[in-house]
């Protein structure tokens, strides 16, 4: 396991044993949903790049939540809780777009309907939950209610990223457009098979849904903003190609079950 990450693990373990044993209650739960990865595959605001560049992820969360019987009432404690996520997602991607389906069908989009990658994250992080419409001890008590809610917090993850071309060596000019063979970012290329660590800001909004004295159900939209542009494998040159300024970043659509280990 790389460093940053073991840090952080050890980190969010330190604060979690600290404060459970202080009293609060905790809470555990698991996700999954589709994953899209905005990227620099494909046309950007394409519908069929959106759509085909989706996969799918799976996580674990665990909840601290600050309003058990043996706290003071206070704004913070009804309406905040803090949150920390183990998860894992994979996306396969390919070009769609203008370039793609240009016609007549010449070498570039042959060459870019070819190209194919897959990137896989695994990340690590904490989130600050904020439930501003309902009280935590009134949803508790209130068996089918829902509660809206917003998050905040950052992420540090391992990626994996393989590029190639159904064409064949992906270094060849006659397998890929010049754009991707200009070095980029300190690789000979503006592609990369690599693995590295990231760090990434997350934002999210959602809804819980009291299911039981003790479960609810969640949904979420959760943003992650990297600080790289290499998850995906694919950089190109931004000194010569404007159009590429932006790093990478994925939207995640969970679906979850959480259960209350203390109440």
């Amino acid at each position: 396991m790389s460093k940053p990450l073991f840090i952080t693990l050890l980190a969010l373990f330190g604060i979690s044993t600290a404060v459970s044993a202080q009293g609060l209650a905790q809470e555990i739960g698991i996700y999954a949903g589709p994953v899209t990865l905005q990227s620099d595959f494909g046309e950007r605001h394409n519908f069929d790049t959106n759509v085909g560049n989706t996969g799918f992820g799976v996580g674990i969360m665990h909840f601290l939540n600050f309003s058990s019987n043996n706290n003071r009432e206070s704004f913070f404690t009804e309406h905040f809780k803090v949150r920390t996520d183990l998860s894992f997602s994979r996306t396969t991607l390919k070009h769609y777009g203008e370039w793609v389906e240009r016609k007549p069908n010449g070498i570039i989009a042959q060459q870019l309907k070819n190209m194919h990658a897959s990137s896989s994250i695994l990340g690590l992080g904490a989130q600050l939950e904020f439930s501003p419409f309902m009280k935590i001890h009134d949803y508790e008590n209130t068996i089918g209610s829902l509660s809206p809610y917003g998050s905040l917090g950052f992420q540090v993850s391992y990626y994996s990223a393989k590029v190639g071309s159904h064409l064949g060596d992906i270094t060849l000019p006659t397998v890929t457009p010049g754009k991707y063979l200009t070095p980029s970012d300190g690789r000979a290329h503006g592609f990369s098979t690599e693995t590295g660590v990231v760090l990434s800001a997350t934002a999210a909004v959602g809804v819980h849904y009291k299911l039981s004295e003790l479960s609810d159900l969640m949904f979420e939209t959760r943003f992650s903003m990297y600080n790289s542009d290499w998850i995906d494998g694919l950089n190109p040159n931004k000194d010569i190609y404007k159009e590429n300024k932006s790093n990478d970043w994925q939207v995640w659509f969970n679906f979850g079950y959480i259960y209350y280990l203390e109440f």
